[in-house]
C-alpha cells in the first residue's frame, strides 16, 4: 500500500484513483501520520457487507443472543406508594 502525503493526494487525485483502481488501497497521510484510506469500491461494498449481518444471520445465530439479569420472582424492589 503506498503513503500519499495530503499535499500530493490532493494536487495529483486523478493519479491517486486510478493508482486505487489499478493497485488497491491507497493510504494518505497528514504531517506523517495516517489518516485516511482510498479503497476501489468493488473492496468497499465486499467489506461493508461483510461488517454488517443481516437480521436473519442474527435471529438464526448464537452469537446475538444475551441473557438477562432477571431478578427472582417477588424479589424486585417496588416503589412506595404515593398518596393523594
Amino acid at each position: 500500500m503506498n503513503a500519499w502525503p495530503v499535499q500530493d493526494a490532493k494536487a495529483r487525485f486523478s493519479e491517486l484513483l486510478d493508482v486505487c483502481i489499478s493497485e488497491g488501497p491507497q493510504m494518505v497521510s497528514r504531517r506523517g501520520a495516517e489518516v485516511a484510506v482510498l479503497v476501489p469500491i468493488d473492496e468497499w461494498k465486499r467489506l461493508h457487507s461483510a461488517a454488517r449481518p443481516s437480521i436473519k444471520s442474527l435471529l438464526l445465530s448464537d452469537e446475538g443472543r444475551s441473557v438477562l439479569a432477571l431478578p427472582e420472582r417477588g424479589k424486585a424492589k417496588r416503589r412506595a406508594p404515593v398518596a393523594l
